[in-house]
């Protein structure tokens, strides 16, 4: 066959695709009204334009389906056949055959010839399809019975065309997505007739699919659901949830059935027993009966498991292909391309420049040799005006290179301006064309929920907010089982029955909220429920079971630290294993999830009203924004999501407690730690008048580093360390700056657990700056020792004094009160329990002073309870040690870290 020149065909493909999009519209609209005269007339012109096209670049194959397809339009407008369902399947058969034609590269005889039988079978139904009788309605069995021609007439196996179930598989997916999403909003309102026009096209377009592709057993699952919501469209059928549940297990089937690998001799086995019970329910459903819990297993090549497939089984090569697949829309290709080609042109023009360039070394050259002239001409003694003329050629060669050289560093500095935008608006085309719309992850969680309130006894409603919300795909694969994970433990937990909720006060039904919103610079992802909350009396009785803290602690942990301990591995407040919210395991799932996609999630709960999540994510895992500082002379990033602040801390507002330093920040005190030490190097950051602080969060544990100074924000593209380094403790990943050189990305956990370790072995490094400035005056530094016991009072004065300390003493608090005010003390130590006043009271006067509120205070007792300890530092003490401390070292280092040497 003679297709003729290439651009010929290429107008031949173009025109049928155009026509080809009107003939399917005009026969799903013409499925709803057999009779358009409007439709009618389109569909016929739409198939004489293709014959015509294809007979003038001679595709036979062509113009026999178009010619066969336009006579059954003529004979519908003469009113000689009247287009049913049957009629417009056979047609759409045709349409999808013309269109694997047209779409071929090579000659149509050839694939014509490998093809034969299914050709000849859609041209011989073309062909007989106008002079056949309209088919009649299939009779729908009486409720209790079986369809016969399930268990007489069983779908033979099949064998397909990997090519074509492939695409069969692609329709199936997204009109399965159409089918569930509009069965539940079906079932919120059974008379929509939006959702029942959607659902009615889509199960049409599913059984189109599978009679081409030969899957009889799709096909009459789909034409019983297309029936079904015909019957509902015509007010025959209310569309109750009973008779959901029995269509959802049909999308199920369909699902399952496209899952299977058609791609053997034996093919796709006919569907196992619950196939007929499938069938069964969905004539049961046409006629308004009861049906019967329909169990759907999924079919297989080889044999049949048992087990439900609510969705297709993933397999090595469906991953592997799905991490090679990524979405990108017409237009962000378009941009793209437009984007390369710039960087095309901007390329180009370094290659002039270079030779611009060249133009200028020559210039120099030359510039040189007049120079070279000169001195010769000075050493031999030659005429003075034969100088000054060298002398004036060499003046204008430097002027006009330096001409030359202002235009070109003008040009370049142009180029570097143009480059960087081009860059910039490259990289963020790139990272927008990893963007997906949050909806894409979310689709199957309303089924999911509605499955499971179900099985519980429960009536619960997903409503999905911020389905727009761009969200980079990574982190939406991520993100699916921590999400699955709080859906079913918000039913199963969260949200009471029924009759609980109407008794206390709510509507029976529950809801679950879900939306994602972009909120500075990051992703926030909320999950909330109205159901009973968190019971905070039973959380902490079950901590205390599990002994992780003791009851004492226990009644005084706040809200927020109880349910933080809903995070840990394996914490359940449920006494036995359930199958509905993740058999038993806990949220640490989640949180270790989230963890590692370098965000937060925090748990808020109001017993009677409900629980909430909030989950903070970066907006992308491929680029991060960062914040520079420098450690050690060397430049580090921290993820901007994981700092709580930054800070600039006076050296004089630096507070020492028990050997560790803190600054006051918010009503709380902050601990400091130098980050050259955690990170292993030496030194500390310069003294001076103040210091750069970045505060690094860890749920209510806060930590302020301290580093030399800020380098600023960047927006990183992450490198993932080589595999052969292992973990790098406190090293995340790397990055590279402008100029090519590498930083580390550091890792705000490993930061924090090192911080824990260094502070928990009394390792910590003093960052220099609180009270050990010796006196400027050279005196030695005073101490009021306060105590009733004269005993204790002469140890600590012998003790003190001994290695140089001026120590003074008061009797009790009230006289060591009135001594802190009339004399300049550097230190007050002082015992608890004294007459006329104790230790407590006098630490916490001592602290509320204007002028003595900087004094530091140490409490040495004989109470040695957590409690006591408590209670004084609370009051403002700064160490609080027991008077078993005289005999070690620990009071004299007490001292030495609260005010230094004595002179």
């Amino acid at each position: 066959m003679d297709f003729g020149g290439f651009s010929m065909m290429g107008l031949f493909r173009a025109e049928a695709e155009q026509q080809l999009s009107v003939l399917s519209e005009g026969l799903l609209a013409l499925d709803q009204n057999p009779s358009s005269a409007k439709h009618l007339e389109m569909l016929m012109r739409a198939a004489h334009s293709i014959k015509g096209a294809a007979r003038l670049v001679g595709v036979d194959a062509v113009v026999k389906l178009a010619h066969c397809m336009e006579d059954h339009f003529v004979a519908a407008q003469q009113g000689k056949i009247v287009n049913g369902p049957e009629h417009t399947d056979v047609l759409l058969k045709g349409v999808d055959m013309i269109s694997r034609i047209a779409a071929l590269d090579e000659a149509a005889d050839a694939w014509i010839e490998q093809h034969r039988a299914e050709y000849d079978a859609v041209l011989v139904a073309l062909t007989e399809m106008p002079n056949s009788p309209v088919a009649p309605e299939r009779a729908i069995p009486a409720s209790g019975t079986s369809d016969k021609s399930v268990s007489e007439n069983p779908p033979k196996p099949v064998a397909i065309d990997p090519s074509m179930l492939a695409l069969f598989r692609t329709e199936v997916e997204q009109q399965a997505a159409i089918l569930t999403e509009g069965l539940l909003g079906l079932e919120q309102d059974p008379a929509s007739a939006k959702h029942l026009e959607s659902l009615m096209r889509a199960a049409h377009s599913i059984k189109g699919a599978a009679r081409l592709v030969g899957l009889q057993a799709v096909v009459q699952v789909a034409h019983r659901m297309e029936d079904g919501f015909v019957a509902a469209q015509q007010g025959k059928i209310a569309l109750k949830a009973e008779y959901v549940d029995v269509l959802l297990k049909g999308v199920d089937m369909i699902t399952s059935i496209a899952a299977l690998d058609g791609n053997t001799d034996a093919g796709v086995e006919p569907p196992p027993p619950a196939y007929d019970a499938l069938l069964f329910g969905l004539d049961a459903l046409l006629q308004g009966g009861e049906v019967a819990k329909v169990q759907v297993t999924a079919p297989s090549v080889a044999q049949t498991p048992a087990a439900p497939v609510p969705v297709p089984a993933s397999t090595k090569e469906a991953e592997i292909a799905k991490d090679r697949v990524l979405r990108v829309s017409a237009d962000q290709l378009n941009r793209l391309m437009g984007l390369a080609g710039e960087a095309m042109v901007e390329a180009r023009w370094l290659r002039p420049h270079a030779e611009s360039m060249l133009r200028l070394k020559r210039r120099q050259v030359e510039m040189v040799k007049i120079l070279d002239d000169l001195r010769e001409a000075l050493e031999s003694g030659r005429r003075r005006d034969q100088m000054l003329e060298q002398v004036r050629a060499a003046q204008r060669k430097i002027a006009d290179s330096r001409e030359f050289l202002a235009q070109r560093m003008a040009e370049l500095e142009s180029f570097d301006n143009r480059l960087n935008n081009l860059s910039w608006r490259l990289r963020r085309e790139v990272i927008s064309s990893r963007m997906r719309p949050f909806a894409d992850g979310v689709h199957g969680f309303s089924r999911m929920v509605r499955d499971v309130a179900r099985s519980l006894g429960k009536e619960v409603q997903l409503d999905i907010g911020g389905q727009e919300t761009l969200v980079d795909r990574d982190i939406l694969d991520k993100i699916e089982a921590p999400l699955n994970h709080l859906l079913r433990n918000a039913v199963d937990h969260g949200i009471e029955s029924p009759d609980a909720r109407v008794k206390a006060g709510k509507p029976a039904k529950g809801t679950l909220r879900l939306f994602a919103y972009h909120q500075a610079g990051m992703l926030s992802i909320v999950l909330e429920d109205d159901g009973q909350g968190v019971s905070l009396e039973r959380l902490r009785k079950k901590v205390c079971e599990r002994g992780l803290v003791s009851p004492e602690m226990a009644a005084s942990l706040s809200e927020q630290e109880l349910l933080e301990f809903l995070f840990l591995p394996g914490f359940s407040t449920r006494d036995s294993v359930s199958e509905i919210s993740g058999r038993g395991v806990g949220l640490d799932v989640v949180h270790d999830t989230v963890q590692k996609m370098r965000g937060t999630v925090r748990i808020t709960s109001q017993p009677g009203k409900g629980t909430r999540f909030h989950m903070q994510l970066p907006l992308t895992l491929s680029v991060i924004p960062a914040l520079l500082v420098e450690i050690a002379n060397e430049p580090y990033a921290l993820p901007l999501a994981r700092i709580d602040r930054i800070l600039r801390v006076e050296t004089a507002s630096i507070e020492s407690i028990e050997g560790c330093q803190f600054v006051g920040f918010d009503n709380h005190r902050i601990g400091l730690v130098s980050a050259a030490q955690v990170l292993g190097m030496q030194g500390v950051p310069e003294a001076g008048d103040a210091f750069s602080v970045v505060v690094l969060g860890d749920r209510d544990e806060r930590y302020g580093l301290a580093v030399e100074r800020f380098l600023g924000e960047r927006d990183l593209v992450v490198h993932v360390l080589p595999p052969r380094l292992g973990k790098v403790t406190n090293i995340a990943a790397a990055a590279l700056m402008e100029d090519g050189s590498p930083v580390l990305i550091l890792d705000v956990d490993d930061m924090v657990h090192s911080i824990r370790k260094i502070a928990a072995e009394g390792q910590l490094s003093r960052i220099a700056g609180d009270n050990d400035a010796v006196q400027s005056d050279g005196r030695s530094k005073r101490i009021l020792v306060v105590d009733d016991s004269i005993t204790v009072r002469e140890v600590e004065r012998t003790l003190l004094e001994s290695i140089g300390y001026q120590v003074d003493v008061a009797v009790d608090g009230m006289d060591g009160w009135n001594a802190a005010r009339e004399g300049h003390y550097d230190l007050v130590i002082s015992d608890i329990d004294m007459p006329r006043m104790d230790g407590i009271e006098l630490v916490r006067m001592l602290k509320q002073d204007p002028h003595l509120q900087r004094t530091p205070v140490v409490i040495v007792s004989y109470k040695d309870r957590e409690e006591d300890r408590r209670r004084g530092l609370n009051a403002g003490a700064d160490y609080y040690l027991t008077k078993g401390s005289f005999h070690d070292d620990t009071l004299r280092q007490a001292v030495h870290d609260l005010i230094g040497e004595s002179v």
